[in-house]
């Protein structure tokens, strides 16, 4: 559980969630400790957040490869959020071993300067390009989620806790498709489609950041908790976007490492997860490898809950035009032309 006035570390708090975490976490009092290896990126931060919050908000500059500087950073830390990644998919297609480093090595980082300062729970921000993955930035994902899950294997005497969260496409993030849109409207040009049959689960900022918290708040230990969340086309998108008018696109194939649908849960975790509080808790495959304490609050907790019948694949029960519709309107975007 969250305690009032905790000391919070943010890795990534200058991305567009890890930022928007900060932001929420600052508003409820806490301390909030913004680690990222980007100065300017801080900076802004301190000139945004400084004049109204002051001294609760603490910055950081480093990066989560150098171990020794996460051991600072997390001194006397109560939770970690652990949102820095490299996430396009095509950079990691040509940089696999960068990835790699960040975000496999950085987890590790991550996890055992949290033992070693006995921070209480973790949090890792994932991807549903984790699931089934085809490429270098969802294979790094995969892993991540893995070394968060075994994590609570080995916890001999110290109280830390990791979990996961799955995001789909974040709405209007940096580099999304929603983004990319709106910069080729504003610019008068032919919105640029994969595939015309692609597709993807969206989620709003609020409902990621929610779904963060509540994992913070209700984990065991070893979790991959996801938030319930609508899918569409691409085309949907676009139209919806440009206003159901007519608008210009032009196909530009997909890139190395892309899909043409995502996946939020597979058919084999299918089985093994939980539904609660309107959230997909997708249980490990290695309970009984976990210390006695946390396999008698999984049986405690979960057995009785119901459990999810069908995978989550995002080229199913899509989004009509009018809920696509309604979901931008939501976050105050449609109609861009």
């Amino acid at each position: 559980m969250l305690k009032e006035k905790s000391r919070i570390l943010v890795t990534g708090a200058c991305g567009s969630i890890g930022s928007k975490m900060v932001e929420r976490l600052l508003a409820d009092g806490h301390t909030v400790c913004a680690f990222d290896q980007s100065e300017d990126g801080l900076f802004k931060l301190d000139q945004i957040f400084n004049p109204i919050y002051g001294g609760n908000l603490k910055l950081f500059i480093g990066s989560v490869r150098d171990y020794d500087r996460l051991n600072r950073a997390f001194e006397g830390v109560d939770v970690v959020f652990h949102c820095a990644a490299l996430k396009h998919v095509y950079l990691s297609e040509y940089n696999p071993f960068e990835a790699m480093q960040t975000n496999i090595f950085g987890v590790n980082n991550v996890i055992n300067a949290a033992i070693k300062a006995n921070a209480d729970r973790v949090v890792f921000t994932s991807s549903d390009k984790a699931v089934n993955p085809s490429s270098t930035m969802g294979a790094t994902k995969l892993l991540g989620e893995r070394l968060m899950t075994a994590a609570n294997h080995y916890m001999g005497k110290h109280k830390t806790r990791f979990a996961s969260v799955r995001f789909g496409n974040v709405l209007n993030t940096n580099g999304s498709v929603l983004h990319i849109f709106k910069k080729q409207i504003d610019n008068n040009l032919p919105l640029t489609i994969t595939s015309e049959d692609m597709s993807r689960f969206f989620i709003s900022m609020d409902q990621a950041l929610d779904l963060c918290l509540h994992a913070v708040n209700e984990m065991t230990g070893g979790e991959i908790y996801v938030s319930s969340m609508g899918c569409c086309k691409i085309m949907s998108l676009a139209k919806s976007v440009s206003n159901y008018g007519k608008f210009d696109y032009k196909i530009i194939g997909q890139k190395p490492g892309e899909k043409l649908y995502e996946e939020l849960v597979t058919d084999v975790e299918a089985q093994r997860t939980v539904i609660k509080d309107g959230y997909y808790i997708i249980l490990p495959d290695t309970i009984d490898m976990m210390p006695h304490t946390i396999q008698d609050t999984y049986n405690k907790e979960y057995q009785k809950l119901p459990r999810l019948e069908n995978p989550l694949r995002s080229d199913q029960n899509m989004l009509n035009d009018a809920d696509v519709l309604s979901m931008l309107k939501s976050i105050g975007l449609h109609g861009q032309n």
